[in-house]
């Protein structure tokens, strides 16, 4: 039967794909002549690197769409092939044909391992053969059929699988594939790559994958609003985009709250297998056969019995005899110091004490001397077991043999034993250090002179407790006030006193102001504080100028907005009499009223005022403002920096250091006490000590640490005040025991040399206790090396 030879179909091969941009005709490789090669076979790879080579180099442009018509200059999108229809010519082909493409190629394919050549010479054969060709169409008949396979096929040939290009597949809106659900293709790589650009990734042909469209947060909440299944999804960072959880996925996240195991249908405890049990079963496991190293014996065993065999042979392994029996363990004396020791000793050992050697009294045949008389025995026999000195009597016997048996040896042995194991034994290393050695060297209270020593001056006039008193800058003039609602100025050089104040509260803290420039005392006592003028004690001059100071600040307070927690008032005709120029209004009790070191502002501290406790003042604007919007703790104390635009507070149990200028806390000092009573900073700025009402006195070196650098604790009773000298080296506390503690405090100016704290005095019942209270205030004479203290007993001392 003759055989009819299809023709062969484009489709039959596989095309490559196209580039997405045809290449410029100036970049196409010319053309060269090929050569026929001596030999007729050649293989498939040889065919394929012929193809590689023709193919000639390609420029590919990576730019955009955009950019390449900004360049060239002309627009080649309409040499662009549309995408072909049906019904188009060389697009006919039906799925039927490609199935019988597809069934000839794999009958016929020179690809199984048959060469082009060979394939060629069997054509030929058949040409010779007679064969019917009436059945073709001249249509169906390839054009290049019976073509030189080794001459080069036309460029415009179907039949060349390489030159052919197919158009790229550019679907519209409209059609099927574009309502199927794109997924994210950019593989598996950190999203956040991507967030400073508008894409978010690339697709398989290079192209930029855009940023879904996202809303605001007003977006998201409406959507959550108008969507009541919004709950049900989550987010894809991958996608950027929220993907609705199917009821399998909340089942998953569900049982995983739970702690259980995610997949419902996973039973973790299944009846178990038993693949080895006691019962014979009828059929094997496995009916696979048995393996041939299981009937071969090993060599590897061979070996080791061989080695061990040699060794019993040459004496090096002796098999156990029958009836072997185990050597029983070695018994020895746990407290005897042979030189068997059974272990080696450890590193902290202590060998037990030993007994004392037998003295002449336990002999059986003692000296006479040794024996007791009748009365010694007499004695012993009244005697109580616990109080005898020993145990036994001293006798004498002719011979050894006659030495009855020790009736207290058992009890003796128990006692050892009871000795050596509930008696604790511990080594003791005597160091030869001399006691007075590890006391500090701390130098003479003579060789830090000059501190006060002696009672020199005692001001009486007050008539109820002395709780405040201060110094005036210039050294002259004492103020003190007093539970008598009196404020009195001294004389100190005489003690007289120059002035009272009779105000209608219980005084509480009087401070001079800083600047000898302007005189002025500020009083707190009750809900006020008040600016007081002694115009009989200062020049004319002085006097003007500190009028005029006082008074300028009541221009501004028209202008400006006053604050509720703090209102400035002029005082009435007859308190302008006394002395009084400016009364400061307050919503609680004020207790202390501190001054800064250029006299303009002023604290105050009233405890009960909880946010508003603490509160500075401008005396020449006569405005008031609250640092802290919310005090932590109970304030006791407040103090500004002697130096620096520093503020110290002091609460119950803790000093906070404040930055004034940038607003913000520098430090917090643990003082480790339960509630501190005064403050006061160094003159340096460096160094700070409080009091507290726990007996303590606490030093603090900023530049070291947080914590106290000394704790004293000299008094008996709670701790009132504390100061530092300004100018010498001292300071010195007041407690309610009635003494007066001074210290010597030497601060050096090298940063890595410690400060000397040195009690050089103890001023004992410098005020007499009323009502459990003893000395309430200390104060330093601000030039002279002066000590000034007042107390319950409505009294003010200095000493010199």
């Amino acid at each position: 039967m003759p055989s009819t030879r299809p023709t062969r179909k484009a489709t039959g091969t596989k095309a490559a794909p196209a580039p997405s941009k045809k290449v410029a005709p100036a970049q196409a490789p010319a053309k060269k002549a090929v050569v026929a090669p001596k030999s007729k076979k050649r293989t498939v790879e040889e065919a394929r690197d012929e193809s590689d080579d023709e193919f000639g180099e390609v420029a590919i442009d990576m730019a955009s769409d955009d950019d390449e018509e900004d360049m060239d200059g002309d627009d080649e999108s309409d040499d662009a092939e549309d995408f072909p229809e049906e019904g188009e010519e060389g697009q006919d082909m039906s799925a039927a044909d490609l199935e019988e493409d597809e069934d000839e190629d794999s009958e016929g394919s020179y690809m199984d391992g048959d060469s082009i050549v060979d394939s060629q010479e069997e054509l030929d054969d058949e040409d010779d053969e007679e064969s019917d060709f009436d059945d073709l169409v001249e249509d169906d008949i390839d054009p290049n059929f019976g073509h030189n396979l080794n001459e080069p096929l036309a460029p415009e040939s179907d039949y060349n699988p390489i030159v052919r290009e197919y158009p790229e597949i550019d679907p519209v809106y409209d059609s099927d594939s574009s309502t199927e659900e794109n997924d994210n293709t950019v593989g598996d790589i950190p999203m956040h790559w991507y967030d400073d650009y508008p894409h978010i990734g690339y697709d398989i042909d290079g192209k930029k994958i855009m940023r879904p469209a996202t809303g605001d947060e007003l977006d998201k909440f409406l959507s959550t609003m108008d969507d009541p299944d919004s709950w049900l999804s989550a987010h894809n960072y991958k996608e950027g985009q929220d993907v609705k959880l199917s009821a399998e996925e909340l089942e998953i996240i569900r049982r995983l709250e739970g702690n259980r195991i995610p997949d419902a249908d996973y039973n973790p405890y299944e009846d178990q297998v038993e693949f080895f049990s006691s019962k014979t079963e009828i059929m094997p496991l496995s009916a696979a056969p048995e393996p041939k190293r299981r009937f071969i014996p090993s060599k590897h065993e061979a070996k080791r019995i061989m080695k061990i065999v040699r060794a019993i042979r040459e004496g090096r392994i002796v098999p156990r005899k029958s009836g072997y029996v185990p050597p029983k363990p070695k018994y020895y004396n746990l407290w005897n110091d042979a030189e068997d020791k059974p272990r080696e000793e450890h590193v902290m050992h202590i060998t037990a004490p030993k007994m004392k050697l037998p003295t002449h009294d336990e002999s059986y045949n003692p000296p006479a001397e040794y024996l007791p008389t009748e009365e010694e025995i007499k004695e012993w026999n009244e005697m109580d077991k616990e109080d005898r000195p020993k145990n036994y009597l001293p006798q004498k016997y002719n011979a050894l043999r006659n030495v009855p048996g020790y009736g207290q040896f058992i009890q003796e042995r128990f006692e050892r034993c009871l000795d050596l194991y509930l008696a604790p034994r511990v080594r003791k290393n005597r160091l030869n250090i001399d006691p007075e050695s590890l006391i500090p060297k701390l130098p003479s209270p003579r060789d830090l002179q000059p501190f006060p020593t002696r009672l020199a001056i005692e001001f009486l006039g007050h008539e109820g407790r002395v709780r405040s008193i201060s110094v005036d800058p210039t050294g002259l003039w004492m103020a003190s006030g007093s539970d008598d609602k009196t404020v009195r100025i001294w004389e100190i050089s005489t003690g007289r006193c120059m002035a009272t104040y009779h105000l209608d509260e219980l005084v509480t803290s009087v401070v001079w102001g800083p600047n000898k420039e302007v005189a002025v005392l500020a009083v707190a006592c009750g809900y006020k504080v008040g600016l007081i003028l002694p115009e009989k004690l200062f020049s004319p001059e002085l006097t003007l100028h500190s009028e005029e100071y006082l008074k300028a600040g009541f221009a501004n307070v028209a202008t400006g907005e006053p604050n509720p927690k703090a209102q400035w008032k002029q005082p009435t005709p007859a308190e302008f009499e006394k002395g009084i120029r400016v009364w400061v209004h307050l919503q609680k009790p004020v207790k202390q009223v501190t001054w800064h070191r250029k006299g303009d502002y002023f604290s105050t501290v009233a405890p009960d005022a909880n946010n508003s406790a603490v509160l500075i003042h401008q005396l020449t604007k006569h405005q008031t403002q609250q640092p802290f919007k919310k005090n932590k703790g109970a304030v006791q104390r407040v103090m500004f920096h002697p130096t620096k635009p520093m503020f110290f507070v002091a609460t119950q149990r803790y000093v906070r250091q404040y930055n004034l200028q940038r607003q913000e806390l520098v430090k917090t000092m643990q003082t480790g006490v339960k509630w501190i009573s005064s403050l006061d900073v160094h003159p340096a700025g460096d160094n700070l000590i409080i009091g507290s009402y726990d007996k303590r006195l606490c030093w603090f070196d900023l530049d070291l640490s947080s914590k106290p650098y000394k704790t004293l604790r000299y008094h008996q009773q709670a701790i009132r005040s504390v100061a530092y000298h300004k100018r010498y080296p001292l300071f010195a506390s007041c407690a309610d025991d009635g003494n007066v503690q001074i210290f010597h405090g030497m601060v050096y100016n090298d940063l890595l040399q410690n400060p000397l704290i040195v009690p050089v005095k103890i001023l004992k019942n410098v005020h007499q206790r009323v009502d459990a209270l003893g000395a309430l205030c200390v104060e330093w004479h601000p030039t002279q090396p002066w000590l000034i203290s007042s107390g319950a007993d409505h009294t003010i001392k200095l000493f010199s």
